[in-house]
């Protein structure tokens, strides 16, 4: 049997070949067949999930819920000290200094990227401003929301604040972070689903030893990370109290 493995979408490209080194490594550690499918897009991925399709996920916190909590997956590790943040950004020339400083009619670019343009909505709520009285642009990446800003079709990005920093110098001298938050408790994870859950344990046992081999070291570095750190079903269900509560606010 093959097991399909799946990233959330939000990831850099420039670590697309990280992940098929990383899903290598994975198959030869369980020697088991795992099969790497990454998806353009939040929709097409969320067809997969809603098919049943996948098991094995590199999920952010806003799929994690329906992953957990509808499909019975469980986590296995996090990436140490990386929260997921969003980061609202404007032009370098941009007027505005503040997020109070933003008018109703203002022009967002987002992703599809739910928990980023959720967090940044309600980032947005000091000035008055909502769904109803902005207007959203969704792009299809993060440097397509770029584009739209430094072109002045958008006021306003959306960006994980990882992914913004792995811009390019010459883009972010262009842009402005306006604001950014600090939640420290939102994070993506690798979460396992009913028919490769009995090699959990392996699996979080090799990847928690991953950073004291050359090897290993290699293999994290090509997906921007330094090391895992194990995800208990309590951290879990913290999280997902805290993206129902954000979600409802």
């Amino acid at each position: 049997m093959t097991y399909n493995f799946s990233v959330s979408p939000d990831f850099n490209p420039k670590h697309i070949s990280g992940w098929f080194i990383f899903n290598t490594w994975l198959q030869k550690t369980l020697a088991e067949p795992i099969h790497l499918e990454l998806y353009n897009d939040f929709a097409s991925q969320r067809r997969a999930i809603g098919e049943e399709k996948l098991d094995l996920i590199y999920a952010n916190p806003f799929d994690a819920v329906a992953l957990v909590r509808q499909q019975g997956f469980i986590p296995v590790a996090r990436p140490t000290d990386h929260s997921d943040e969003a980061i609202i950004a404007v032009a370098e020339s941009h007027p505005a200094q503040c997020v109070e400083d933003l008018q109703a009619g203002l022009r967002i670019a987002t992703t599809d990227d739910p928990d980023v343009h959720m967090m940044s909505m309600i980032m947005l709520e000091p000035a008055g401003l909502d769904k109803d009285n902005t207007e959203i642009k969704t792009k299809d990446s993060y440097v397509l929301v770029a584009k739209e800003v430094l072109n002045g079709d958008a006021d306003v990005g959306f960006f994980l604040e990882a992914t913004y920093n792995d811009l390019s110098s010459v883009i972010r001298q262009q842009l402005r972070p306006l604001l950014q938050s600090h939640i420290q408790l939102i994070h993506h994870a690798l979460l396992v689903g009913p028919r490769l859950a009995a090699r959990r344990e392996d699996m979080l046992g090799a990847m928690l030893d991953m950073h004291n081999h050359d090897k290993g070291r290699a293999v994290l570095e090509s997906i921007g990370l330094e090391h895992w750190q194990e995800v208990t079903p309590e951290d879990t269900e913290f999280m997902i109290d805290l993206m129902e509560t954000l979600v409802k606010s």
